[in-house]
């Protein structure tokens, strides 16, 4: 007998049933062919399932009691941060004057809404040591875009031809896709043998055609790059930008501004830094604060204030324009300004402090079991590798990573970055207690003396284990067909 959860609602559908019944219209109706022209009517019904509401909530319910989540689970999720959202900016985000806000009530019945995001605005700039905001970007990896594309109207205002982006051979992948995706060329730049930027190879690859060059700091493998104020200068001083990938301000929210060390734009991850709930695609969002040369090419509108009224600013003519339908995900952006009001600036600070200290706290545990390649100290993730394991037992990092699963923990990012072997990439972040992060150690510490075989076939609690990726990624099953 087959479980309602393993079942499609397809499956479960019986003609007739309902989970709901509509009132008798109490208007004159006459066919839908008098109503609606024949080129917008179906040949038929679409095939939908049929289920009453009980068989829906089991089929739902016991779904949801399948999922992985961060109120369920562990996350050591590097490169990408998961730490625990905190209800409270749950229940304030859906007050009825926030969370049923048309967005299309004119500016004078919005005053609260644009209030909160004014000075959200202002409270990000000054986080970033930068000097303006647009809170419209849907994700980092759009905050990435359209940073770049107003680099782009900004070299495109003052004629000068630059089409090309320096990116280390770390970053995240998205970078070299966002700057593609702006019409640039994408010049890879080496990291040195201690995981920082190779200036040798910058300084070989830093021309007159040079627009912007991408650094996430502290980089991918948890290392803050101290050469960064002399990189900017070398930047600057041939008219270029630099940009940060701020996926990481984990590591130094409240401790150092980037632009006070030369940054001059960068993109928030408002689901990393802030605690806005993330998964299954979206929503998200991804602010971006650039200097204030590069405040007039910022998206249009933004949130201005006249004299003790808000209002949202679309007389911007320079703006590279919308790029997000009405104001961008501001459900999110409420959870970030409420964590972020409810913490303070010495809340924030505790945050990197936490985060760092539970970092190198996991990294201690683990370094001389694990191999790690970059560091005996780290900030607010470490990268460590399989690569030994692999040699002399046979153990892979996915072989690792697939067995943390039984233990109830959700594996850590495995073989990225790319420039180290066998990589696990290790996050804890500051939410959890000494007692998870000692759990987990343990974990691992018993997972690398297992039999290989037997790790082989792991996650073995699970009611899948080993999928083919590949073939799923390459012909994924997206339809189906009633049985005759």
């Amino acid at each position: 007998m087959k479980n309602q959860s393993t079942e499609l609602l397809f499956e479960l559908s019986r003609s007739g049933r309902r989970c709901h019944r509509l009132p008798q219209v109490d208007l004159p109706i006459g066919p839908a062919e008098e109503l609606i022209p024949s080129d917008f009517l179906a040949a038929a019904p679409p095939a939908l399932p049929e289920v009453g509401e009980i068989d829906l909530i089991r089929h739902f319910v016991n779904l949801s009691a399948r999922n992985m989540s961060i109120d369920t689970n562990f996350y050591p999720l590097g490169s990408c941060t998961m730490k625990y959202n905190p209800k409270r900016h749950e229940r304030l985000s859906a007050l009825p004057g926030l969370a049923d806000l048309h967005p299309l009530t004119p500016d004078e019945a919005s005053q609260g809404m644009l209030q909160i995001l004014w000075e959200l605005q202002n409270i990000l700039a000054e986080i970033a040591g930068l000097h303006a905001v647009s809170l419209q970007p849907a994700a980092g990896a759009h905050g990435e875009l359209t940073a770049l594309l107003v680099a782009a109207a900004y070299f495109r205002d003052r004629g000068e031809k630059r089409s090309r982006v320096l990116i280390p051979d770390s970053a995240h992948g998205t970078n070299p896709a966002s700057a593609v995706i702006a019409g640039f060329d994408v010049v890879s730049v080496k990291s040195n043998n201690k995981g920082l930027t190779d200036l040798d190879d910058l300084k070989a690859k830093l021309d007159e055609r040079t627009a912007v060059f991408m650094i996430t700091n502290p980089n991918t493998l948890g290392l803050f790059d101290d050469q960064i104020q002399t990189i900017t200068e070398m930047l600057h001083g041939h008219g270029a930008l630099v940009y940060l990938d701020g996926a990481n301000m984990n590591a130094i929210l409240g401790k150092t501004r980037p632009g006070d060390f030369g940054i001059d734009m960068m993109h928030y991850n408002v689901h990393k830094t802030f605690t806005g709930p993330h998964g299954a695609g979206g929503p998200g969002a991804g602010p971006i604060a650039v200097r204030h040369t590069l405040d007039e090419y910022l998206p249009a509108p933004v949130v201005v204030k006249v004299g003790d009224e808000y209002r949202l600013d679309n007389d911007r003519p320079k703006s590279i324009g919308r790029v997000r339908s009405f104001f961008g995900n501001v459900g999110i952006l409420l959870r970030g300004y409420f964590y972020i009001r409810t913490l303070g600036p010495d809340g924030l600070r505790e945050v990197t402090e936490n985060a760092v200290l539970n970092a190198n706290y996991l990294l201690a545990c683990l370094k001389h079991a694990y191999d790690v390649p970059y560091g005996d100290r780290c900030m607010h993730e470490f990268v460590a590798s399989a690569k030994a394991l692999r040699k002399e037992r046979k153990i892979s990092a996915m072989d690792v990573a697939k067995r943390l699963l039984d233990f109830g923990y959700h594996a850590p990012t495995v073989y990225f970055p790319l420039v180290v072997p066998e990589a696990l990439m290790i996050e804890p972040t500051e939410t959890e207690s000494k007692e998870t992060l000692d759990g987990f150690a343990a974990a691992m510490l018993q997972i690398k003396d297992e039999d290989p075989e037997f790790l082989a076939q792991a996650p073995h609690t699970l009611g899948i284990s080993r999928p083919n990726e590949v073939q799923a990624a390459k012909t994924p099953k997206l339809t189906w067909k009633p049985s005759s």
